[in-house]
């Protein structure tokens, strides 16, 4: 395994910066906004419930599952912020998904930041770390068959429809996407 694969506690605290968003690892610190993210109408329809209902439960979510990747891959779920305000707007992040032979991009953004091109330049951002600095050959994304604007955000990034999947414990068929 060369160097610039080994996870590290330096990479969990690394910060990077876009022209408009600073992107950092989510931490403990964000339980409260990960608690309204993930309680959002669109949240829920197209990535599920987590059953996150109080700030106490979003941190537990953060220590149990956030954290525990960066600590072995180095990389994991950022939190986005705008450089203008610093204000907390969404979660990207490249995720180990049980059922995906692919480690997968994903994000989210609170509904009143959506259509200004963040969820793009923080998705394109973080598939540059894990692709560069993690040396990462393939990502993958799945997205509901409903939720159009992250099926043209995702083929936006540079990855192609595969096929049809149903991941562990959902039965809803999504659709998979794929680096070439």
């Amino acid at each position: 395994m060369s160097l610039k694969n080994q996870p590290n506690q330096q990479n969990a605290d690394k910060i990077y910066e876009t022209e408009r968003l600073i992107i950092r690892p989510m931490s403990l610190e964000d339980g409260d906004f990960i608690l309204d993210l993930y309680n959002r109408p669109k949240f829920i329809q197209y990535i599920g419930d987590r059953h996150i209902k109080t700030v106490s439960d979003a941190e537990n979510y953060i220590t149990n599952r956030f954290l525990p990747q960066f600590e072995r891959l180095g990389y994991g779920n950022y939190l986005i912020l705008t450089k203008e305000g610093n204000h907390k707007i969404g979660g990207v992040g490249i995720f180990e998904r049980e059922g995906l032979d692919v480690v997968d991009i994903g994000f989210s953004l609170l509904d009143e930041y959506e259509g200004k091109g963040y969820a793009y330049e923080a998705a394109l951002k973080v598939k540059s770390i894990g692709m560069d600095d993690f040396g990462l050959k393939k990502l993958s994304a799945i997205t509901t068959k409903d939720n159009f604007s992250s099926q043209k955000l995702i083929e936006k990034l540079g990855l192609k429809f595969q096929k049809y999947i149903t991941i562990p414990d959902d039965n809803e068929e999504l659709m998979y996407y794929e680096t070439e």
